[in-house]
């Protein structure tokens, strides 16, 4: 007997140190998986976890240590792009206190080489100068981008819309079921 299963597309959530990857991470996921500290590098390793966005889906999130342009000794971006190389979408995080900064710009380039479709997450966005600063990020070229604050759960709702929205359709494979099985007789 099979039964029909979709697959979980996989979301990655990168950018650089500090940005709130960790923070979003654990505000899809409904509960404090990954350490969230100001320190950076503290996110070493792929954490994953299972959200559920806009109509019912469920989605495999993936949080990545912060890519840092230039020198790699811990090999941290091996493990990035890797979830990247892995992913059917990427969470592209910035900070919108600080507004685009040389190194958003360097992460994008090398995550662009990949291919994978993208939506621009403005983190930290519960300041009137990060909604400000909301319009240099359209330098990136990035067609989708949210003001979210996941601190505060500000645009949660518009950003699992719009990870539904974004995420291809995948087909469902066939799992086989177990017969079912009754035990009868006397005990």
């Amino acid at each position: 007997m099979l039964r029909r299963m979709p697959l979980t597309p996989t979301v990655a959530i990168v950018g650089r140190p500090n940005v709130g990857k960790s923070t979003l991470f654990n505000r899809l996921i409904g509960r404090r998986k990954a350490i969230v500290h100001d320190m950076p590098g503290v996110t070493r390793d792929r954490i994953t976890g299972t959200a559920e966005v806009a109509d019912d889906r469920h989605v495999q999130i993936v949080d990545t240590g912060g890519l840092v342009p230039g020198d790699d000794p811990l090999g941290l971006s091996q493990q990035v792009f890797l979830a990247v190389e892995e992913s059917d979408l990427l969470l592209f995080i910035v900070d919108g206190r600080e507004g685009l900064v040389s190194a958003d710009e360097v992460v994008w380039s090398e995550l662009r080489r990949y291919g994978k479709p993208a939506i621009l997450v403005v983190n930290k966005a519960d300041t009137r100068e990060a909604r400000d600063r909301f319009s240099e990020f359209y330098g990136l070229g990035i067609d989708r981008m949210l003001l979210v604050s996941a601190e505060h759960g500000v645009g949660m709702a518009d950003l699992r819309e719009a990870l539904a929205l974004g995420l291809p359709e995948l087909p469902e494979v066939e799992q086989p079921q177990a017969p079912p099985i009754a035990i009868v007789g006397r005990p």
